[in-house]
């Protein structure tokens, strides 16, 4: 093994640098010019087609065959006048990776001649092996039929390699019997439910909202090997973490890594994989250091949810495509060496209105601000209620080495808010609300004023998984090698959830005769008395917060077969039957999948373990 590690680090001494030169000196001349979005649209098809294709994308209305047939025949000349060859439908089934299986656009003629076709019904519809995915019971080996269907609010794109190219369309991926095979729909049903909730409780603020979306940003760390080091460690190389061999002498102790000068080999990769990232579209926008040696960071500006999720799921992929180029390996295990910090993905949330409003974003006014309030409490209170189902949402047998061991973060859920928001909620709670408000100002003058831009009002806390962060809050518990969709889609439901609540029980009280402004702050502040014990200002790693969390009735659950429970609990059932996210069945599958997995990984994790026993150096 010793001999096999010398002959690694002399191939590395060995290694040159690739020169990598990006098509331009601007992004702005190649960002998305292998995507079909909506510039390409407008130029490819008819004014009555792009609408129609807006329309949908805006206002989820179905488009008719019509419309269908010109969106692929425009689609197809673009993708060949690109130098595609080949279609796929792009899905993401529960296996955790993406998946696509390729057709051609040549077909043969009646008369032995050959053309290239793309029809609406193929752009549409595909029919994939639905029994060969994880389908937790749901399809069965003789039941081999399922179906992926086009979703237009994420653009179709040109995958590049040095053999040819592939247009690869985003698409759902369901049974033949219509249950949910993937991480796509369901996330389309928790944003659709957000929105409907969320403009309704806007509504009590400005009846010109339409539509709130939910953006989110995506901060993807990891780690970089050279691909000789990576295979002279078996261990490594088929578990993605190391299980034997001695601590390195030089870890993170002097954190000089982190921020550091980026190694010119890394440099390079950087540089070639983000070019390939930015022609697909995905706006990366930060690269460093990370803590830990060679651990890096990448991270995007803001997108809608669902695309923002489609391009981290390419982003890993491309990462470990451009990696080989440059001779290395990408590991996103979530805890791939002892004593030194592991991988995580930091997802960072808000809500934006149709009119450009960030709905977290609070405001200079009494009414911005009682608007402000309404989203940012019942978001607390939609986390506190289904912590436990958060905590599931992001566990994983990787994920169980870093939440497990109190890193960044640690395994109980708890919210940061900073000591000014802390102060601004505690003196809401205590306050007495006045009724006498006159309808026509409608707002009640004691809110407490908060300032416009909080980012530089509090510190940041990297112990809590949780934190409000100046106009969005940062889920920092998701693992670095998650389909962000999971969580993402647990999030959004319960939120949603938690605003049809807070409209029943507002409306409630305005049908007594309460004043609108009244009735929002009343229940409010029962909010804020509720979810009080879930809010933590101080370091989450220590022995002291896990006896406070226990005496708060908070849970500590460090492992993943009982993080699953809350899956299928009675409370979680109720709320995906309110949401219409699961049925029971869908539910029931993906607990017995998840189950599956980690007992098939630790299983296989502990045979591999006991039988390189004798080979430890």
């Amino acid at each position: 093994m010793s001999n096999l590690r010398f002959k690694a680090l002399n191939v590395i001494f060995s290694r040159s640098i690739h020169e990598i030169k990006a098509p331009s000196s601007k992004i702005s001349d190649f960002f998305g010019v292998n995507v079909f979005d909506k510039k390409k649209m407008k130029d490819y098809l008819s004014k009555e087609a792009y609408q129609s294709i807006i329309n949908s994308i805006d206002l989820a209305e179905p488009l008719n065959r019509e419309v269908s047939e010109q969106i692929a025949s425009a689609m197809k000349f673009w993708a060949m006048s690109k130098g595609a060859t080949h279609y796929t439908h792009w899905f993401q089934p529960l296996t955790g990776a993406t998946a696509e299986k390729h057709d051609s656009f040549f077909e043969p003629g009646p008369d032995g001649s050959a053309m290239e076709c793309f029809s609406g019904s193929a752009l549409v519809q595909q029919e994939p092996d639905a029994s060969s995915f994880p389908s937790g019971g749901i399809r069965n080996t003789f039941e081999a039929r399922g179906y992926t269907a086009w979703d237009p609010s994420s653009p179709a794109f040109i995958m590049e390699s040095k053999s040819g190219k592939t247009l690869c369309i985003p698409t759902v991926f369901v049974s033949y019997t219509g249950e949910a095979l993937d991480y796509k729909a369901p996330l389309l049903k928790a944003l659709s439910a957000l929105d409907k909730a969320a403009v309704d409780v806007c509504h009590y603020f400005d009846k010109s909202i339409e539509k709130v979306n939910a953006s989110l940003g995506i901060e993807q760390e990891y780690f970089l090997v050279d691909l000789a080091l990576f295979n002279a460690r078996p261990d490594l190389y088929l578990t993605g973490r190391t299980l034997f061999g001695h601590m390195s002498a030089k870890g993170q102790q002097l954190d000089d890594h982190y921020f550091g000068t980026i190694p010119e080999r890394v440099y390079s990769f950087m540089v070639d994989f983000e070019t390939e990232a930015l022609k697909l579209g995905i706006p990366l926008k930060t690269r460093h250091n990370e803590v830990a040696p060679s651990q890096f960071e990448c991270a995007p500006i803001y997108e809608e949810i669902n695309l923002a999720i489609d391009h981290n799921q390419l982003l890993m992929d491309l990462m470990e495509k451009i990696a080989r180029r440059h001779h290395f390996k990408v590991l996103l295990h979530e805890k791939p060496y002892a004593g030194i910090n592991g991988s995580g993905k930091h997802n960072n949330w808000s809500m934006i209105t149709n009119t450009g409003k960030n709905l977290l974003s609070p405001g200079k006014t009494p009414k911005n601000n009682l608007m402000f309030l309404t989203f940012f409490v019942n978001t607390i209170k939609a986390v506190y209620e289904h912590a436990d189902l958060l905590r599931s949402s992001i566990t994983s047998v990787s994920n169980d080495h870093r939440l497990g061991a109190n890193e960044a973060p640690p395994a109980i859920i708890s919210i940061f808010l900073g000591s000014q928001l802390s102060e601004v909620l505690d003196e809401i709670e205590t306050s007495r609300i006045s009724k006498k408000v006159k309808e026509d100002n409608a707002l009640w003058l004691g809110i407490p004023k908060i300032p416009q831009i909080l980012l530089d009002n509090t510190d940041r806390n990297r112990t809590s998984p949780f934190a409000f962060t100046g106009n969005k809050f940062e889920f920092r518990a998701v693992g670095s090698s998650a389909n962000s969709s999971a969580p993402m889609t647990i999030l959004n439901t319960i939120v949603a959830d938690q605003l049809n609540t807070f409209k029943v029980d507002v409306d409630k009280l305005i049908k007594k005769g309460e004043k609108k402004d009244v009735a929002i702050l009343t229940v409010l502040k029962r909010c804020i008395k509720e979810s009080k014990n879930i809010r933590f200002e101080g370091n989450g790693y220590s022995d002291e917060w896990e006896k406070e969390a226990k005496s708060r009735g908070l849970s500590n659950i460090k492992t993943t077969p009982k993080a699953l429970d809350a899956d299928v609990s009675e409370k979680t059932m109720a709320l995906f039957e309110r949401t219409q996210i699961f049925n029971k069945r869908e539910a029931d599958a993906r607990h017995e999948i998840r189950l599956e997995s980690f007992f098939d990984i630790t299983s296989w994790g502990s045979q591999f373990q006991k039988s390189t026993q004798k080979h430890i150096f």
